[in-house]
């Protein structure tokens, strides 16, 4: 097959894997919602609407499996810069980040210090 008739099979594909997952999804909807929660029943639209909602409020699935995407190369440059400090500049390293992010520890021990002084 060529490239031309690839690329429309696969948007007929695409096409008809929406509307299928559409409806499972309203047919789920209106045999549980209903009875379950006393919620009305949706249209086929409204079904796409709720997967276009759902898909904007929990992201679209861009992480890859197995550690193996962006987050795993900045970790492991991370972590080769941290190898290849000295002593001394692992321990300044350490406290800037204990001075950013932990700042909550100061405010607990200075209160149960002055919870023990009353």
């Amino acid at each position: 097959m060529n490239k031309g008739v690839k690329f429309i099979l696969f948007v007929l594909l695409g096409i008809v894997f929406v509307f299928a997952l559409g409806y499972v999804t309203q047919y789920l909807w209106n045999w549980l919602m209903p009875k379950i929660f006393g919620l009305t029943t949706l249209t086929l639209l409204e079904t796409f609407g709720l997967l276009l909602l759902a898909k904007i409020l929990f992201g679209f699935g861009g992480k890859t499996g197995g550690g193996k995407g962006k987050n795993w190369r900045w970790k492991k440059k991370m972590f080769q810069r941290y190898e290849s400090m000295t002593p001394e500049e692992r321990q300044h390293f350490k406290n800037r980040l204990k001075e950013k992010w932990c700042k909550w520890e100061e405010k607990s021990s200075t209160a149960t210090d002055n919870d023990l002084k009353a």
